[in-house]
């Protein structure tokens, strides 16, 4: 689950992959996209933390932990826009949620890589989202 709207930056528009992915190329990619996921899910956590400790805190500390957060939300825009660039979309900044365009017989698919898995196990379509996801051994990329 996402976290608050507020934990979000603002000025970052989702991501739309620019690049289709076969499961290899996909698999391939995962070293890199794993240390930026993983970039992420520990700015997004410390972010949260600041968060909290702002309304927390006495005016005197607000400032400076406002400058912390805004650092925050800076390093979280440059992340996502690294996974943009190598064409695949976060879906979730808790958990590391990604996914890459692929193909499903003839049509476009999303092969579906969480944070801690080894690699892509799974594909869903592109309506489902994360509750459809299927085992990619039932993916059919040259149908």
């Amino acid at each position: 689950m996402a976290g608050p709207q507020f934990f979000t930056p603002r000025s970052v528009r989702p991501s739309r992959p620019r690049k289709r992915f076969s499961l290899e190329e996909a698999n391939k990619s995962l070293p890199l996209v794993r240390r930026i996921t993983t970039d992420i899910v520990r700015t997004h956590t410390d972010a949260v933390r600041i968060q909290q400790d702002l309304e927390r805190n006495d005016v005197k500390k607000r400032s400076d932990l406002q400058s912390q957060l805004e650092q925050a939300m800076h390093l979280l825009e440059d992340y996502v826009d690294e996974l943009s660039e190598i064409g695949c979309e976060l879906k979730d900044y808790q958990t590391g949620l990604i996914d890459f365009t692929g193909q499903h017989k003839g049509h476009d698919v999303c092969l579906c890589w969480k944070l801690g898995e080894d690699k892509i196990g799974y594909w869903h379509e592109m309506e489902t989202g994360f509750a459809g996801r299927q085992p990619v051994s039932t993916l059919r990329e040259k149908e």
